[in-house]
């Protein structure tokens, strides 16, 4: 019963913390606004996470493995490597917007972090983005679907393409995620002169 309730105030304060994060900067955020945002005590916060720096790890290597989890799928999937690069942007635009931008705290705010906390962060994020794209893209270089290039370079530049283009302005322009995950994956194989 004790575990089951420590679980659910962690699960409480991540949270607070992910709803704060992604509306302030780091800096303005406190312990005791995730305290009171997540309806626990400071003592409550202190025993889980001993320092803010602390609990925003924790919060975002929670986030970058539940996108693992969910890339996972597309990269153990069958079919062509556009299609595994289709369902892989589909799966990350299908997620609520709030869901999606968290990953985006790590590029906003991996400069606040050094040494071993910015390694962790790298390092989480690397695992559960651009390296799953890695193994997707590997697989079409091997199967002549892409021109020969360097597998990681074309990793990041996905992910580059994806997090620039999720803006307001082009869910606007789209009529879902399915028609947003058909542009960019067009895009990313046939290039933007490429009719």
């Amino acid at each position: 019963m004790t575990y089951a309730k420590s679980e659910t105030t962690v699960s409480g304060i991540l949270s607070a913390a992910e709803t704060l994060f992604l509306t302030h900067n780091y800096a303005k955020v406190t312990m005791d606004d995730i305290a009171q945002a997540a309806g626990v005590t400071k003592g409550a916060l202190y025993h889980h996470f001993t320092t803010k720096e602390t609990l925003y790890v924790a919060m975002m290597k929670a986030v970058l493995r539940e996108k693992q989890a969910l890339f996972q799928a597309a990269v153990e999937s069958q079919g062509s490597c556009r299609d595994r690069l289709r369902r892989f942007t589909a799966a990350f635009l299908e997620l609520p917007r709030g869901r999606r931008d968290l990953i985006k705290l790590v590029r906003r705010d991996i400069n606040i972090f050094k040494g071993r906390t910015r390694d962790q962060l790298v390092r989480a994020y690397q695992t559960a983005l651009p390296e799953q794209l890695e193994v997707i893209i590997r697989d079409g270089l091997r199967d002549g679907e892409l021109a020969q290039a360097d597998a990681r370079l074309l990793s990041w530049l996905h992910v580059a393409m994806v997090e620039v283009i999720l803006t307001h302005y082009a869910e606007g322009l789209f009529k879902g995620p399915d028609e947003l995950a058909d542009f960019v994956t067009d895009l990313f194989f046939n290039g933007a002169g490429n009719a």
